[in-house]
């Protein structure tokens, strides 16, 4: 079907009122400036749901759903784009704009992707059983006890060295070009063209459809990184997909509880070992669209990770993301396998009912909520109690209301020696205090989305929705740079004209996905320098960067839209001059490490030269 001028659907957004929208199909309140409401996309009592009338879009503080009256109509009226912007122009009295699919044949684009990457999946098979290197790839799966069943269930394969093994089988520019767009092969800056995937096996990423969407490769040698996945691509979108689950579908019946587990080995070991029902995430944490996709198959999911930190900051993340989806009848156990084992290791010495075991006596949610929450608090005392309350009953709050949720306040309360309606007033989330234990640049815009509602120094937190804690081995917080990068790109999508008094010296490098974010919408706006706030939003509808544009505008309260440009201005002055004063400071305590007598003169010099900046951008001087 062929596109739509993006200048149509500007000008439909134009003449539609959000408010109208939403208000024939769901009944809004006067709140303030905005309109409020019970969310339509998931069940609550306390209204969470939040319409700006001004800025024409919507944002639900309690299951992160947002955007503009297209989206909207979308997801409420379960429309495919064609059918809900073709509501939105009759009811603004506009024509439809000619379709050019009606005079020409229509064009599947999605179709040379996929065969392109059935084309590598077969080539990287028969690799691994032709190739003369092969000996090495064979070599690392009989290690790891892999059967040629099980290798050819999960069609692993072998990409070899070599920069063309892939490239030099294609016979057209158009078949490179698909490649290229699946992710298979890269092309540098320079305009050279070679194979994305060499040295490594290969784990093809299958879709529920069984088609192969992505690849992921492990390293045979010593290059890096050890595992590498495809690029996001129009086939492939991390923050949606799950490794093994096609296999689920394909092997597993009357299922009772999927295990997520962390890797691709894990996987294929616990399937050749009979235990057909665990996936993996790739490269990114678990989120709500990967939990949504379990729970319509069971009830319940174990996330069975390595007790070390970084396993318990993942379970963490993934309590975080379970919570709004813990209706009745649902569970999610956690499972923490002891240093240096991993289901892998687990189920080869001690075999598939030992494991399962484990599965089944699991920590359920509550027990790993109330264990990392009361880690180092003193429950004997009565700061001890309170400091437990405020932590846990927020995330508490989270949960559809229900029998579930009761039990836990009540469970809470027995702790804590507090009332349940107490408790249940408790909904801001509390914040990280050790730096130490930010953990910035997340993997995935599922963090992301979340974390915009979280930053905001002037105004008071949305009740139930911040995603902050203390305390505890699981401390996760934005970086203060990148929540100030976050709080802009609020104001921004608030007042898209404020981009354009951004200059290229206040942009920050595009280091990880926030400040890449803001590059991105910056350069949109300059080229679009009238954008609005709900075509803004509709240019990034349905993907993970929508989410969190969507979350950062709803958290920004401004009643004087004119000092907007100032505050995204003193903002990114600020992240500039902070960058600046700790490059300064790591180098004046290199100088510092090192006796004063023993400088030399210049040092001794420059050493004054960065004092005396620190403190003239410190405001100090």
């Amino acid at each position: 079907m062929a596109r739509l001028q993006q200048a149509f659907i500007d000008q439909v957004l134009d003449r539609t009122d959000i408010v109208d929208v939403v208000d024939r199909r769901v009944k809004l309140k006067k709140a303030g400036k905005n309109y409020s409401a019970c969310c339509p996309f998931h069940e609550e009592k306390t209204p969470s749901f939040s319409v700006n009338p001004q800025k024409q879009f919507y944002y639900c503080f309690g299951c992160g759903a947002g955007g503009n009256a297209l989206g909207f109509i979308m997801d409420y009226e379960r429309m495919d784009f064609r059918e809900a912007i073709e509501g939105l122009a009759q009811a603004a009295g506009l024509e439809m704009p000619p379709d050019e699919a009606d005079n020409a044949p229509q064009v599947d684009h999605q179709k040379p992707l996929y065969e392109a990457m059935e084309t590598a999946s077969r080539l990287y098979e028969a690799m691994l059983r032709q190739h003369a290197d092969r000996s090495t790839a064979i070599n690392y799966l009989k290690q790891r006890g892999l059967s040629g069943e099980i290798a050819r269930d999960f069609r692993i394969g072998f990409a070899p060295e070599g920069w063309d093994n892939l490239k030099s089988t294609l016979q057209s520019e158009d078949e490179i070009q698909h490649a290229i767009s699946a992710g298979l092969l890269i092309q540098n800056d320079k305009g050279r063209q070679y194979d994305r995937f060499r040295d490594r096996i290969i784990f093809p990423i299958v879709n529920q459809r069984g088609k192969v969407i992505a690849m992921g490769g492990r390293v045979l040698g010593d290059g890096k990184p050890k595992y590498l996945n495809s690029p996001e691509t129009p086939l492939f979108s991390k923050s949606h997909e799950l490794y093994g689950l096609h296999h689920i579908r394909k092997f597993a019946k009357n299922l009772s509880r999927i295990v997520v587990v962390e890797g691709y080995m894990d996987v294929i070991a616990l399937a050749q070992f009979g235990i057909h029902y665990s996936v993996a995430t790739l490269g990114t944490s678990v989120g709500k669209p990967h939990l949504e996709t379990l729970f319509r198959r069971v009830d319940q999911v174990v996330f069975c990770f390595d007790g070390d930190d970084a396993g318990r900051k993942a379970a963490f993340r993934g309590m975080e993301a379970a919570l709004p989806m813990m209706e009745d009848g649902r569970g999610v156990k956690f499972l923490f396998l002891p240093e240096g084992e991993d289901p892998d290791s687990v189920v080869r010495s001690k075999g598939a009912q030992h494991l399962e075991h484990l599965f089944s006596n699991a920590d359920p949610l509550e027990t790993f909520l109330f264990t990392q929450m009361s880690e180092g608090i003193d429950l004997a005392t009565m700061d001890g109690k309170a400091r437990l309350s405020k932590l846990v009953a927020p995330y508490i709050n989270l949960i559809p209301d229900g029998v579930f949720k009761t039990l836990l306040f009540k469970s809470l309360a027995d702790r804590t020696d507090m009332d349940v309606d107490s408790l249940r007033r408790l909904r801001e989330i509390q914040r990280v205090e050790d730096p130490s234990e930010i953990v910035s640049d997340r993997d995935g815009f599922d963090d992301l989305a979340r974390d915009a509602q979280t930053f905001d120094d002037q105004t008071q937190a949305q009740p139930g929705r911040e995603k902050y804690r203390e305390g505890g081995n699981a401390n996760i917080a934005l970086a203060s740079k990148d929540a100030a990068l976050l709080k802009a790109l609020g104001l921004i999508v608030l007042k898209p004209s404020a981009a354009t008094v951004i200059t290229d010296e206040m942009l920050p490098e595009a280091q990880n996905q926030i400040s890449t974010l803001l590059n991105d919408v910056v350069k949109q706006v300059r080229e679009t320098p009238d954008l609005s706030t709900a075509a803004l939003l509709g240019y990034w509808m349905g993907t993970d960067e929508g989410e969190a544009l969507s979350a950062a505008a709803a958290k920004e309260v401004m009643d004087d839209e004119e000092h907007i440009n100032e505050h995204v201005i003193a903002i990114l002055n600020k992240v500039s001059r902070d960058r600046r004063i700790t490059i300064l400071r790591k180098r004046a305590e290199n100088l510092n490490a090192v006796a004063y007598t023993d400088l030399s003169h210049e040092q001794k010099r420059e050493l004054m030269t960065l004092t005396t900046e620190i403190r003239q951008l410190s405001g100090r001087s």
